[in-house]
């Protein structure tokens, strides 16, 4: 069930039907500001949307305020056991805390904590992890980790309610995909807060990559999750790359172009693996949203291409260049790219009308033997 409540990180809306946000997680030493404040100016390059850092020492607190002034996203400050650190963060004017009520030192401190939120007009992240849930739901984990997970979760919420703090984000996040899918569909059933996805502690890009793609995939399709954050053992900028494609992929945000490219097989006459990375590699200085298809040989290249705004389709000797479901050109295969990305540039400089579509009355086979009587340009 989508989230029915809406919260704003500064300024950045979540929840309540707004756009699912990407965000990550520096790797600095906090009090390095220099250090934290460059990894952050990387994020918002990337796309990034909210960004979270560590606050272990008093001294990452005490830094907090010159990185929230430098910072282009807005900042939220990770506490956990020490009530006073994030006192001091919020002071410093970030514009969330992410708090374990369970492990800040009691109600009295998670009290503290709420006062001082309020005051300062922020909202606030909690949540249970799987790797450190409360000791009396033990045997509940033995017996149902999601349950338990959700119980953990309920908890924290019951008790901000408590308090009369409504203005909050929850994650339920575990290692283990069909535990965490599980997990966010039930809390989802029982809570109209925003809710944050992850898989945690994901792993490698490669791995990591999928399992979140899992993960996240089957609870946005469902509604489920208001923000996300791939988890990897990797730059943090990996994480939000991998975030946009599992969005774009779903059809949930639009942010650069999106590449289709055929697997290969025994007809393929160009090496459509090396072609196909190098349209790749050149598609990421663009920050515009379109499609681009990227096919070895002339069976599928009509159909694909057609379905895209721009195509190619290569051959042993000469390729052929798609636009907006037509053959546009046929080239030679060692400018074959140049091409495509002459005609993609001279697109957006024009204004990146898409013109309306027709569909394909011939066969593929059909349609390509007329394109190769085309010239060669």
């Amino acid at each position: 069930m989508a989230s029915r409540r809406q919260i704003s990180v500064g300024g950045v809306a979540i929840g309540g039907g707004a756009d699912v946000v990407v965000q990550s997680m520096t790797l600095t030493k906090t009090h390095d500001v220099a250090a934290t404040t460059a990894q952050i100016a990387a994020l918002a390059s990337a796309g990034c949307e909210i960004v979270r850092v560590a606050v272990p020492k008093l001294e990452d607190a005490e830094a907090l305020p010159r990185i929230v002034r430098l910072s282009p996203l807005p900042v939220i400050a990770d506490i956990h056991f020490n009530a006073s650190l994030a006192l001091k963060a919020i002071e410093g004017g970030v514009a969330a805390v992410r708090i374990n009520p369970g492990n800040i030192g009691g109600p009295d401190k998670v009290a503290l904590v709420v006062e001082a939120a309020k005051r300062a007009g922020i909202p606030m992240r909690i949540g249970a992890n799987s790797g450190s849930l409360p000791k009396h739901l033990a045997e509940l984990a033995q017996q149902d980790q999601a349950e338990a997970l959700v119980e953990a979760a309920l908890e924290e919420v019951r008790l901000l309610e408590s308090l009369d703090f409504h203005d909050f984000k929850i994650s339920v996040k575990s290692s283990h995909v069909p535990t965490m899918i599980r997990a966010y569909r039930l809390l989802s059933e029982k809570v109209p807060y925003p809710l944050h996805l992850g898989v945690t502690e994901a792993g490698t890009p490669f791995s990591g990559s999928i399992k979140s793609a899992v993960g996240m995939g089957a609870l946005l399709t469902d509604g489920i999750g208001d923000t996300i954050r791939v988890s990897l053992t990797a730059d943090p900028v990996e994480e939000i790359k991998t975030a946009f494609e599992i969005l774009k992929a779903l059809g949930l945000r639009e942010r650069g172009p999106v590449m289709i490219a055929c697997p290969s097989c025994g007809r393929d006459n160009v090496g459509v693996q090396t072609l196909a990375e190098k349209v790749e590699e050149r598609l990421r200085t663009y920050p515009q949203h379109f499609e681009v298809a990227v096919l070895g040989c002339a069976v599928n290249g009509p159909g694909e291409a057609g379905d895209a705004d721009f195509g190619i389709a290569g051959g042993r000797d000469v390729g052929f260049v798609y636009a907006h479901g037509r053959v546009l050109k046929k080239v030679s295969s060692d400018i074959l790219i140049e091409e495509l990305f002459f005609e993609i540039d001279k697109w957006i400089s024009a204004g990146m009308n898409r013109p309306k579509r027709l569909k394909m009355a011939k066969p593929a086979a059909l349609a390509m033997a007329e394109a190769s009587l085309i010239p060669v340009e």
